[in-house]
């Protein structure tokens, strides 16, 4: 069953482009990764799925509900985690974590008790006075507490540090193997690497790939590191050189033997050929478009 089904969906801000025809499917329990950087159409796409801003055209579904006729019941099944949490002033955190409970009309103290221990949440502080990091700490539980069957987050990690980083994408691991759905949006491209099966690649609110982690982190392009001196000007399939201190690293998609030969007339200490990493992935996909235009 599909946990997210979209079909042409478009959202337009009068004349500005929010999202464009776009076209996406999530299995239920896959653990999916939306990326694209700020201003590509996620927050956009996010948003008009929960229903907090109405689409131009096109048609979305979750569990198979019409997002637009059955809102109230589609809400029923999401937990959301927006890119910045804010709250009531004045409110303590334990009556936040209570407010967000008592709208779904459902208790859900023990899962929150657990989860405000794991990140190390502290319930009797009013939520003026909380740091960022610690904000968007009460915004997971909120999304979390009530089990639900689909967590739609949106940039979830940005003000938690590394430790509070690796607790709760432990969480999240946990609650997708128990069948749980995550749709991840995310411009952290190491984070949907290390932790999603498939993933969409988004893109002035077009989405412009969409296959397996796997596959999408597959080119022809590999990443080439000299420690030495060595003549690589003329060569072609060369992009994005990088220069350290003794060495120098750049992406090559050209003859493996001609950049042997051309090496070979170089002085080489050392010399490693790997694959790319999906940051540099994610830019092969952009320059694509952009040589398309």
């Amino acid at each position: 069953m599909q946990a997210i089904k979209i079909n042409q969906l478009t959202k337009f801000y009068g004349k500005s482009r929010g999202i464009s025809r776009l076209d996406l499917s999530v299995e239920k329990g896959e653990f999916f990764g939306f990326i694209g950087p700020n201003g590509a159409g996620k927050s956009t796409t996010i948003r008009t799925l929960l229903g907090l801003i109405s689409p131009t055209s096109g048609s979305a579904e979750i569990f198979g509900k019409d997002i637009v006729r059955e809102k109230q019941s589609v809400l029923r099944h999401i937990g959301y985690l927006p890119s910045e949490a804010i709250f009531y002033p004045g409110m303590r955190v334990k009556d936040i974590l209570k407010l967000s409970a008592d709208l779904r009309k459902k208790d859900c103290s023990r899962e929150a008790k657990e989860l405000c221990e794991r990140l190390q949440l502290d319930i009797s502080r009013r939520a003026d006075d909380l740091s960022f990091g610690n904000r968007k700490k009460v915004a997971i539980v909120c999304a979390l507490q009530s089990d639900p069957d689909l967590l739609i987050l949106d940039e979830p990690t940005g003000g938690l540090d590394p430790l509070m980083q690796r607790e709760f994408f432990a969480i999240l691991k946990e609650r997708n193997q128990k069948g749980t759905t995550v749709f991840f949006s995310s411009h952290v491209l190491s984070e949907v690497q290390r932790n999603c099966t498939r993933a969409a690649i988004i893109r002035d609110g077009k989405i412009i790939a969409c296959d397996s982690v796997e596959v999408l982190a597959q080119t022809s392009a590999k990443r080439v590191t000299i420690h030495g001196k060595a003549e690589i000007e003329g060569l072609d399939g060369i992009r994005d050189i990088k220069y350290a201190e003794e060495s120098f690293s750049f992406l090559y998609s050209g003859d493996m033997n001609r950049l042997l030969r051309t090496l070979s007339l170089g002085r080489i200490d050392d010399l490693t050929v790997t694959e790319p990493d999906l940051e540099e992935v994610f830019l092969h996909y952009y320059e694509k478009e952009d040589d398309r235009v």
